[in-house]
Formats: C-alpha cells, sequence, structure tokens
C-alpha cells in the first residue's frame, strides 16, 4: 500500500471508530467496507479482529462506569459460542448472499424501531441470548455483528454510557474468540501485523473523540441516532453487494 492510500485508509478508519462509539455498536459495521477498498475479503476479516482488540478496550476504559455485568454475561456468552461458528464457517461460505440479507435485515428492523418509538423490548434472557447467538455468528461469518447487537440493545433502551461500555465487553469476548480462528483460517497474516500500531492509536483516538461527541447528544436522542446509523449501515450494505 502507498503512502497516499494508507493515509486513506486510516482516515477511513478513524472515521468508522468515532461513528461506531457515537452509536454504540462498534467501528467493523463501517470498518469492514472500509477496508474492502484495501483489502481481499479474509484479510479484512483478520485486520478487523487485530483493529477491534484496541478499540474495545479504549471504549471498555473510556465508558467503564456503564458496564452491566448481567448482560455482558447474557449477550457475550453465546456470542462467544456462536462466533466461532461462523468463523468457521467463513472459509467456506460466500458472503455476499449474507451480506444483501444483512442489509435488508437491519434495514427492515430499524426502519421498526424508528416508526414505533415507543417500541421497548424489555431485557430477557431469551431475547438477550437470541441477540448475543445472532450477532456473534454474523461477526464470525462475515466480519460485523455490531449493528444486530446495537439494534438489539437499542431496543432495550438503555441508557448511552451502559449501551456503549457493555456492548464493548462484549465485542471484546468475541473479538479475543475469532482472533484465534481467524489465525487458525490463514486470515491474519504477516502483512497486516505492520498497521497495528497505527490501528491501536487510531482505535482509542477515535473512542476518545467518540465520547466527547457523545457527551453532547441528549440521553432521548441517542436511541433515534444509533438507529438511523444502523439504517445507513443496512443501505451502504446493499448499495456495496449489488454493485
Amino acid at each position: 500500500m502507498d503512502s497516499s492510500a494508507l493515509i486513506l485508509f486510516l482516515l477511513l478508519t478513524l472515521l468508522a471508530e468515532i461513528i461506531g462509539t457515537i452509536g454504540g455498536f462498534g467501528s467493523s459495521v463501517f470498518f469492514v467496507p472500509f477496508a474492502a477498498l484495501f483489502f481481499d475479503f479474509h484479510t479484512v476479516l483478520g485486520i478487523t479482529a487485530v483493529f477491534h482488540l484496541s478499540s474495545n478496550l479504549s471504549k471498555i476504559y473510556l465508558f467503564r462506569k456503564g458496564l452491566n455485568k448481567k448482560l455482558i454475561l447474557q449477550i457475550g456468552i453465546p456470542s462467544v459460542i456462536f462466533v466461532i461458528f461462523g468463523g468457521f464457517l467463513s472459509r467456506y461460505i460466500q458472503s455476499q448472499i449474507l451480506e444483501i440479507a444483512l442489509g435488508l435485515f437491519l434495514i427492515g428492523l430499524s426502519l421498526l424501531f424508528l416508526i414505533q418509538d415507543k417500541l421497548v423490548i424489555q431485557p430477557r434472557l431469551k431475547e438477550t441470548l437470541l441477540g448475543g447467538a445472532i450477532s456473534g455468528f454474523s461477526a464470525g461469518l462475515i466480519g460485523t455483528g455490531g449493528a444486530i447487537r446495537g439494534l438489539t440493545m437499542a431496543a432495550f433502551n438503555l441508557e448511552k454510557s451502559v449501551f456503549v461500555a457493555t456492548s464493548a465487553s462484549i465485542d471484546m469476548m468475541i473479538d479475543l474468540s475469532r482472533t484465534f480462528v481467524y489465525y487458525d483460517n490463514g486470515f491474519i497474516t504477516k502483512d497486516i501485523l505492520i498497521y497495528i500500531p497505527y490501528l491501536f492509536i487510531i482505535g482509542f483516538i477515535g473512542s476518545w473523540l467518540g465520547q466527547k461527541l457523545l457527551e453532547k447528544i441528549p440521553q432521548e436522542r441517542f436511541k433515534k441516532i444509533a438507529l438511523i446509523l444502523i439504517f445507513l449501515i443496512g443501505i451502504f450494505s446493499l448499495y456495496q453487494n449489488l454493485n
């Protein structure tokens, strides 16, 4: 990668991290399509897992007062189990159809909660286990499950610091699991190791900038912003895979 391409890649990575922090669902939903402009799909999976380790460590530190241990366990455990399944399947299944389906799913459900703005799902065990399983499987298979987890948690109408800190903790569990799977798949190679120092710095700076912006957003607007971002992610995913 030449210097101009590297600068563009790092700027897009910073943008993905800031938006992912504000939305509360992590940077991978934007980072994966951005990184796909520079790397092949399997390399994108590997570099996403590595980048997310620094990204989520930063958010856990910055938003640590909002951690909800109950949700971390109820969403995180099925996420870890199913990210391993998705990660193993990622070497065999063509991703385009899955990404189109994911885009349609995100568009449909985000519109539902935007239109029915009083609709709130209680964070009962069945709902948290299902949301965790689907988001984990999606993360392992196509590199991003944060939007599904974000949609699940947005439906619970959580306070914004609880939303971000808890989502980042769950994401950390997912990333640690899929990093080993992707390494075994051969997706994490020596070629991407040179980007790790840049990604760790950007992970912290982007999370910090996202936190400062999030402090200025009233709680009542937070859920709507998260849902609008998820809707845009769905549109972007469809556009990228249908063109």
